[in-house]
């Protein structure tokens, strides 16, 4: 019933990743003030351990390492690849710009796989085991609530064991 000591050190590590992000965040916009951000005055950072080298993050609203509502971007070069995975939150997507390529279930299937290009959106109930990719540049918003953890499905999958 409890995580696995891997596991448990996966998260732990995912989370203080995501509280390492959240000092720009809180440059950006804490949970109880207005916020108002300029596509050009985002300020990105490289993306958590937990996930595939290449990307970058911004958050935009709130902390992704602590309990409660929180707005980030993600943004993909082309050929961006994310195992088989899952997150104990719910999110909802949105596209900025380029294609983001979304498949279900624990193995990469064509069968399963949904383009949504800019301006599409996508609801993604928490523990649903999803991958994605993009063949393209490509930005996502992701409103979710925290603590932000990512779970893949073959715990060789997961970024941060290369590391090790």
């Amino acid at each position: 019933m409890g995580m696995s000591i891997d596991k448990k050190r996966a998260v732990t590590l995912a989370l203080i990743a995501c509280a390492v992000l959240a000092g720009p965040a809180l440059a950006q916009g804490a949970s109880d003030t207005q916020t108002f951000i300029n596509a050009k005055d985002i300020k990105w950072t490289d993306a958590p351990p937990s996930m595939p080298k290449g990307a970058k993050v911004a958050v935009l609203q709130g902390d992704p390492g602590k309990a409660g509502p929180f707005v980030m971007r993600l943004k993909t070069p082309a050929g961006y690849k994310v195992a088989p995975h899952w997150h104990s939150q719910e999110e909802n997507l949105t596209v900025i710009s380029g294609t983001l390529y979304l498949g279900m279930g624990d193995k990469v299937d064509p069968k399963s796989e949904h383009a949504l290009s800019a301006g599409g959106f996508h609801f993604l109930p928490g523990k649903v085991h999803h991958y994605a990719f993009t063949k393209v540049p490509t930005v996502i918003q992701v409103n979710t609530n925290g603590p932000f953890d990512m779970t893949y499905i073959n715990p060789d999958d997961d970024p941060q064991k290369a590391k090790k």
